[in-house]
């Protein structure tokens, strides 16, 4: 499978069918069906609560080290079930990556924070030449490239951010999910993350959670609109409402909540 085409009739990269998540006895999430197909940027927006993250945790399995975690239905992953016991889910992250909301980096040297995950992972190349792409992937290069001693720790904040994207990527996954990858970091660094997925999803899927429906306007292929519904005593069960091209979702949405989060009437 030529994972770079995009065609309505490509295979899903990722696929859920039926996927409900429960911590503990209460149901998070329910009934979730997509497709993502490759080399796009698909966004999930909605309320807080709504199930975004939980749902993004299920592409790569962080939602095992939730004790109380557990799902029902199928996550695929290029058609397998990802949720087979015999699935190596150290494995499967490094195929799948992940971004998280506050940057991460180790502490320990830029150059460090690349080649951790290669190394440990049996990457057998030159590693130097590893560094330098996945950084130049990051759009972080330039900036690093005559400080590649120094701590990643010693970097701004949207530096950090760039640098976990780049030891994301140097694990060379299919898959980057990212979790509000830039609600912690100012405009200007915000834009640069922005115009850096731009440029990764011609050679990565990009899923990610954000608030900021603006920026799943400018960043996203397809969009996920996820809501809420209280179960009683404050509970609440998230749900897929709408996924659809990105511009049909803001500019005409088949579903009634939809429009009104996209309006602003409620959320």
């Amino acid at each position: 499978m030529n994972i770079k085409k995009q065609s309505q009739d490509s295979i899903p990269v990722l696929e859920t069918e039926g996927l409900n998540v429960y911590y503990g006895s209460h149901l998070a999430v329910r009934q979730v069906n997509l497709e993502i197909l490759p080399n796009q940027a698909v966004a999930f927006i909605g309320p807080s609560g709504c199930g975004k993250s939980t749902v993004l945790r299920c592409f790569n399995r962080m939602n095992d080290l939730v004790p109380s975690a557990k799902i029902e239905g199928k996550v695929l992953f290029d058609g397998k079930d990802i949720y087979q016991s015999k699935v190596d889910p150290v494995l499967l992250r490094t195929r799948i990556g992940m971004v998280f909301q506050k940057p991460n980096p180790f502490p320990k040297s830029i150059y460090e924070n690349i080649s951790f995950g290669a190394k440990i992972n049996g990457y057998k190349g030159n590693m130097d030449e590893l560094v330098e792409d996945a950084l130049k992937k990051a759009s972080l290069w330039d900036d690093v490239k005559d400080k590649l001693r120094q701590s990643g720790l010693a970097l701004s904040g949207g530096q950090q951010q760039r640098l976990c994207i780049a030891r994301a990527v140097a694990i060379q996954p299919e898959v980057i999910l990212m979790d509000e990858p830039c609600a912690a970091l100012d405009p200007i660094s915000t834009l640069k993350i922005e115009e850096l997925i731009h440029e990764l999803k011609n050679q990565y899927t990009i899923v990610m959670v954000t608030h900021n429906m603006q920026q799943a306007l400018r960043v996203s292929d397809k969009t996920a609109f996820f809501n809420a519904e209280s179960t009683g005593k404050g509970a609440k069960v998230g749900y897929l409402v709408e996924y659809n091209d990105t511009k049909n979702i803001f500019h005409n949405p088949q579903e009634q909540a939809t429009n009104d989060y996209i309006s602003g009437r409620f959320g």
